[in-house]
């Protein structure tokens, strides 16, 4: 059984007519938004008179040069007995106050 390209949505309308979702998209990639975003349907910044002042590719260039992320590290591989010695190395701070038989906590004698 061939399968179903899942490239294009088409909806139907209640008058059943088709409407090609990705067609309309394309042919008004250019059209200034509604709004007060100052971009078109594709992402471009626009100017005085709906003009491209800056591309969608220079946006996002822009973007990820000013928001770097996270850094490029390699996690570092610890060993068991690496991580065991760092447990033995943390000093455990004894409670003032300890549970007895009841589950009731009372102060520790000293």
């Amino acid at each position: 059984m061939p399968m179903k390209q899942t490239g294009r949505k088409v909806y139907k309308t209640m008058q059943g007519k088709s409407i090609d979702m990705d067609l309309l998209r394309q042919k008004n990639e250019l059209t200034p938004a509604v709004g007060n975003a100052k971009v078109n349907a594709r992402g471009d910044e626009l100017g005085p008179g709906g003009k491209i002042i800056k591309t969608r590719e220079q946006v996002l260039a822009d973007y990820q040069s000013e928001h770097p992320g996270v850094p490029d590290e390699l996690a570092v591989a610890r060993s068991k007995n690496d991580i065991e010695q760092e447990k033995d190395a943390l000093v455990i701070e004894e409670d003032e106050w300890v549970e007895d038989d009841d589950g009731n906590f009372v102060a520790r004698e000293k």
